[in-house]
């Protein structure tokens, strides 16, 4: 018998931006939700509970920034950290995904140079998905 389904919000996380969009293990489909524009590290977390209040997920997903070459970055320990107080506050569990090269996917999916990191975190989710089928 599978697994029952599970919701997950994933956050392409940035120092002024944060990309969130949601998907569940029953459809492997993941959509850009919001973007998220706090100024202070308060308004980041009640921005976050108040989605994760709406939606209910299961888990979550933080895209990881890497080098081109597979390699740890400045960018990477910020988001270990954005994900380990993710995971301490709200007690989910959480799962780091290698974002390399999902901007550009996310600019490609939108045919412009618009806000992209919903679409990036859509991007970053649908490849965890992937390997969950």
């Amino acid at each position: 018998m599978p697994d029952a389904a599970r919701t997950l919000l994933c956050f392409d996380y940035g120092l002024k931006k944060i990309g969130v969009a949601i998907g569940n293990t029953l459809t492997h489909l993941a959509r850009p939700l919001t973007i998220l524009q706090p100024v202070t590290r308060l308004e980041r977390f009640a921005q976050i509970e108040a989605l994760l209040h709406e939606w209910q997920p299961n888990a979550l997903v933080v895209g990881l920034p890497l080098t081109l070459a597979g390699e740890e970055q400045y960018a990477s320990l910020r988001c270990r950290r954005f994900a380990n107080q993710l995971q301490g506050r709200y007690g989910l569990e959480v799962y780091l995904v290698d974002e390399r090269g999902s901007s550009l996917e996310a600019q490609d999916i939108l045919a412009n140079n618009d806000d992209d990191d919903a679409v990036a975190a859509a991007v970053i989710l649908q490849r965890w998905l992937d390997t969950q089928k």
